[in-house]
Formats: C-alpha cells, structure tokens, sequence
C-alpha cells in the first residue's frame, strides 16, 4: 500500500483546475491546467492523461507529449481490484468462504519461513495480513515468472506477520491460484466472463505472455528514460498483468462501487479496513483527502507507467490518471490531484 494516502494537498486554485465544460460531453486540453502541467515540470513526467467522470460530466485533460485518451497501457497492480472482485462473487456464490484457510485449495503450498498455508485464510491474502512477503522485493518487477516460482521466492524470505499489515504482490498471485483451482479456469478468463465481458470494457485485457501493447498506445519509459515499452507481463502475473484505458478504468470503478459487480454484503466486506488498521480493504483502499472526503480505489505501478483510480462511494464520481513512466518525481502531486476534484469547491 502506498504511503501517498498520508500526504496533504498542495494548495492550488481549485476553482480554476478546468474550465466548466457541458454536462454530458467530453472534451480534451492540452497542457493548459497548472496543476496537470506540474506533472511534467516538478514531477518530471513525460506526459500525464486524466479522465474524471462526476455524474454526466466527463472532462479529459493531458500534458506533455505523446498520450491519448484512447491509449491502451500496464495498469500493474489495479489488477489487484479486478482479482479481489472475482474471489468476492464466487464467495457470494458459496463457492467458497473468506474465512476458508489457502490450504484448503492449494494443499502444501504454503510452507516456508513462518509460514503455513493452514493459518493463512483467503481473507487475509486479500487485506495484504497473511504474512507472505512480497517476491517483487527480489524480481523488482524485471524477471518473468511462473505463480508457483513467484512463491517459492517469497518462502525464501523473512514472514512479515500473520495478522500484520504488509503489502505483497505474493498475496494476489496466490489468489490468482485459487481462483484456477475453485472455478477450473485461469484468473484472467473469469475476469474476461465475469467483469471485462458483461462491463463492455473493450480496451482491457490480460496479455499472459503478450510483450506488446494493442493499438492503440504511446511509449512507455523507466527513470532513467529507456523505452520499456515491450514488457512481459508474467513479472507481475495476478498481482499486476492488466492492460487497459482511461475510459475503461473509470467505467470499472464506477460499476463496482455502484454495487453492480458485488451483492451488498460482498461490497461492505470489500471495504472493511478493519483487518489492515484502517489501510487497506479487499483489494481496494481508501483515502481521507485534505478537505475530509475519502475516495476509494488502488494504484497501479510497473516499469513505464504509473495509474490511479480513485472514486467515490456510489461510483458516481470517478478519476482515473496515468503517466508513461515509472514514478512520479513530487509525490504530492497525486493527492493534490485528487483534491482538487473531489473536494468541494469554493465560490
């Protein structure tokens, strides 16, 4: 879980972050918002896109070079929110139960370092407390490997601490394993049928081993400013794989939170933090902006993009921004981003 959530908003004009557009229709500006141009400047970007949808109001903006609203791009671990929502139907669908111990589906696997399968429920892989330390910590998200391999990874290291807080790439591959062994399909077919299909998400995909993006796309740059375009995805597998769009991620998070995807009882359990202290729900988390509002939704981080979701309860209100590289260089940019649109605007 990123630490971003706890940082305060830069002051800005908020007032003055777009120009009002008409309900219902999208338009597009080129680097003209100062706060989407700091992208560029202080956090040293190549180009950042924004699509924000609040009710019938669609605003799209981008600056820099190089980036389209219809751009296919890694939306890494935004996967996460997908996965979790699979597990939570085939629980309503009593396929299986949260409270079900990861051996009772994947017998043995879960032995290492202060770790057994038997202690670890699927729950706690979804709120990051199973213990399981997280493999990319090793990989750095640059070597492609099978789930079962990602695993035996993580069992060489350390436990990070059965009931504690601790975000692993680990956990969602485990998940992606369950998921394969339960329904006898991969992880990315039941998204496919599940989500992708009946959500008309056209723009979203799981690549497996695919190395290139589909066309529509832009460029995509590490740090230090090599094309990093071409990537497999198997570095990242359940926890990071996805492929998508600007439009499709705000139609995902829009759907979930609109309880479309999940029965209620399944969403109220998506979004208890209790298990992670307040930091982390089922795959998705919250976070409480400058002026108090709290927004829901994930990030998503691998070699040559950067994407946040983040919507509200309800889903009436959703954002969705991307840059084509790794990081940003000013943190606090993103939730400076946030507030201004979710917060409240003066005057």
């Amino acid at each position: 879980m990123p630490s971003l959530r706890t940082l305060m908003a830069i002051p800005v004009a908020l007032a003055l972050l777009f120009a009002p557009l008409t309900a219902g229709s999208a338009a597009s500006t080129q680097a003209t918002d100062p706060l989407l141009s700091q992208f560029v400047t202080k956090g040293r970007v190549p180009a950042v896109a924004f699509l924000d949808r609040d009710g019938d109001d669609v605003r799209y903006a981008a600056a820099g070079r190089g980036i389209a609203r219809a751009d296919h791009f890694r939306a890494g671990s935004i996967t996460k929110t997908f996965i979790a929502t699979v597990v939570l139907q085939l629980a309503a669908e009593h396929r299986l139960s949260l409270s079900d111990p990861v051996e009772r589906y994947l017998p043995r696997l879960l032995r290492g370092r202060g770790v057994d399968g038997r202690r670890i429920t699927l729950r706690a892989l979804l709120s990051h407390t199973g213990g399981l330390a997280d493999f990319t910590a090793v990989t750095r998200g640059a070597v492609p490997l099978t789930p079962l391999q990602a695993v035996r990874v993580s069992l060489s290291l350390p436990s990070t601490g059965l009931g504690h807080y601790a975000y692993s790439s680990t956990d969602y591959v485990v998940l992606g394993m369950v998921i394969r062994q339960v329904t006898g399909r991969a992880y990315a077919t039941e998204v496919r049928r599940r989500i992708i299909t009946p959500l008309r998400l056209t723009g979203t995909s799981f690549p497996g081993a695919r190395t290139t993006l589909p066309s529509p796309h832009g460029r995509a740059y590490a740090a230090d400013g090599s094309d990093v375009t071409e990537l497999d995805p198997r570095v990242a597998g359940a926890a990071g794989e996805l492929v998508t769009t600007l439009d499709d991620l705000d139609r995902f998070y829009a759907a979930l939170l609109d309880g479309e995807l999940l029965p209620p009882r399944r969403l109220r359990a998506m979004l208890d933090t209790r298990a992670a202290h307040g930091a982390y729900g089922l795959g998705i988390y919250p976070v409480t902006l400058s002026c108090g509002t709290t927004v829901w939704g994930h990030n998503g981080r691998i070699a040559g993009s950067y994407v946040r979701s983040a919507a509200s309860i309800g889903g009436r209100h959703v954002l969705t921004f991307r840059v084509n590289t790794t990081a940003i260089a000013d943190p606090a940019l993103e939730p400076a981003l946030l507030s201004a649109e979710f917060c409240p605007r003066k005057g």
